[in-house]
């Protein structure tokens, strides 16, 4: 009987194990809306000087018109790569394809090794 118990025991403490463990390596929604506005600031920050840079090239319009028209495009730019950005991000949270791949290698390294073993050892 208590054999039984300490088998129950450990495989429960290894399930806990592995659920807390992938709990930790997912991002929760917050963490992605986090790093969406800190990437939107980035990447709209060069939108808005790509585009100034542009403008003030290509045409002869008044400065206070650029500004305009510029911080109009990088507003848009903002919004709507926001919440694509989010999406994007929340899909990629739930695919687990690339997650695990260094576990994987590492236990492949090892079944090679003892197979390579129980090789050697049965030919002697």
């Amino acid at each position: 009987m208590c054999f039984f118990r300490i088998i129950v025991s450990s495989y429960k403490n290894s399930f806990m194990a592995n659920y807390k463990q992938k709990a930790l390596e997912q991002d929760s929604p917050y963490r992605s809306l986090f790093k969406a506005i800190s990437w939107r600031f980035i990447a709209s920050g060069s939108t808005f000087i790509i585009s100034f840079t542009i403008f003030t090239q290509a045409t002869e319009t008044a400065f206070k018109d650029i500004i305009g028209a510029v911080s109009l495009i990088t507003a848009v730019d903002i919004i709507a790569k926001l919440i694509l950005y989010y999406f994007h991000e929340r899909l990629w949270t739930n695919i687990v394809w690339g997650k695990y791949w260094r576990r994987r290698a590492i236990k492949r390294k090892i079944r090679k090794r003892r197979k390579e073993k129980n090789n050697t050892n049965s030919t002697l």
